[in-house]
């Protein structure tokens, strides 16, 4: 009986049909004595063919109890029980034992699954992350950006691959463009500047008006294309990551003015500077050649009042140019900044790379380019750069 009591962890006790105790896990003292009292209603349910469990103080032992008691059937008789009692607080402890123990083994397996997941997802993201970083820089103008060797999964080391040969192409590709554009460009400038020495000389000579006007206007056309050219140089020429420069941009804007008033005033156009200025982060002929662009755009498209504007605003320097034209039409504005594009309504003669010329000058200085337009009411061309930092 006190190997069955060590093993339930309580008191074991065996009654007859009659329900007087025949055995006793605690020794003998109480054998012969009858069990099946009020006070133990268990035996009795027993006793009777029901198992029974019963949870009561105990007076004798000063606390809770549970008690479990079973018939013992010999030859389908009940012949006697067996009754095992247990301290609740015994039993609740290790219930709450049992609990932690399980919750410990979960949070472990919980961990254990985490930590693998954690190891499996750097696996896999940290061969996409450098891909990603690759694109990005790739997209910012570095061409010889490359992901490189790149470990993981073989369908993830197949995409590297494939990247890598498509960056390739790509540069080449960018460079035979770059290298077309600025040796046609430079080709183009020798015969246009012997084409205009030639019509000047002719102009000189002239003594028909009609003759002389039409030279003129041909001089002015040439004019027209070397423009086309030397912008075409600019598009040609790699940006080159210097050290950081910082211009007034007032300064700047009265510069271009200046530059500008006389083609502005043959085109029916005025210029005016407004506004507070500025130092911006960047190279001062990057910045003149933004006010030409942006300028030349708003004479050309739109004679008139012309403003020139600076000022701070937003932690940025902005420089802009507003004309009081036609304006233009909601679904051109988005494409307006693309090469060569021109608008339905824009009059002949512009080659369309004004402001995609404006426009990767000011990113080029980590600025942007925005167009705001309300047809009737005129145009303003907004770049923003960053603040100097220097003194």
């Amino acid at each position: 009986m006190s190997e069955a009591a060590q093993q339930v962890g309580g008191r074991v006790i065996v009654v007859d049909g009659k329900g007087t105790l025949v055995a006793d896990s605690e020794g003998p003292e109480e054998v012969g004595s009858s069990f099946a009292t009020p006070g133990r209603p268990e035996i009795g349910s027993a006793l009777a063919g029901t198992p029974n469990t019963q949870i009561r103080d105990s007076a004798d032992l000063g606390h809770d109890i549970i008690a479990t008691a079973v018939p013992i059937q010999q030859e389908g008789e009940i012949v006697g029980a067996v009754r095992i009692t247990k301290n609740v607080q015994q039993v609740n402890d290790n219930v709450r034992n049992v609990t932690l123990g399980l919750i410990s083994i979960g949070i472990a397996g919980l961990a254990a699954g985490l930590l693998l997941a954690f190891g499996l997802a750097g696996s896999l993201s940290r061969p996409l992350t450098r891909l990603a970083r690759t694109a990005k820089e790739l997209g910012e103008g570095d061409l010889s950006a490359r992901a490189g060797d790149v470990r993981g999964p073989r369908e993830v080391e197949e995409l590297g691959r494939s990247f890598d040969e498509m960056a390739q192409r790509v540069e080449r590709s960018v460079q035979a463009q770059r290298e077309f554009v600025a040796n046609a460009s430079h080709q183009l400038r020798t015969p246009l500047t012997a084409m205009k020495l030639q019509i000047e000389g002719a102009v000189a000579d002239a003594t028909d008006d009609e003759v002389r006007e039409r030279l003129l206007a041909a001089d002015r056309e040439v004019d027209r294309l070397s423009e086309i050219v030397d912008r075409l140089l600019v598009m040609a020429r790699e940006v080159e990551e210097g050290a950081s420069a910082r211009v007034d941009v007032e300064d700047a804007a009265r510069r271009a003015v200046a530059r500008w008033t006389e083609r502005a005033e043959k085109r029916h156009s005025s210029l005016e500077v407004r506004g507070d200025g500025g130092s911006a982060r960047a190279d001062p002929t990057d910045l003149d050649q933004i006010f030409d662009n942006l300028i030349d755009n708003a004479t050309s498209y739109a004679p008139g009042e012309v403003i020139v504007e600076t000022a701070p605003s937003n932690g940025r320097v902005i420089v802009a140019v507003r004309d009081r034209g036609d304006g233009i039409q909601p679904e051109e504005i988005a494409r307006v900044t693309e090469r060569f594009y021109r608008g339905r309504e824009a009059p002949s003669g512009g080659s369309g790379l004004g402001l995609a010329i404006a426009r990767q000058l000011a990113e080029k200085w980590g600025g942007t380019l925005t167009v705001r337009s309300t047809p009737g009411q005129g145009t303003r061309v907004e770049v923003a750069l960053e603040p100097s930092s220097m003194t």
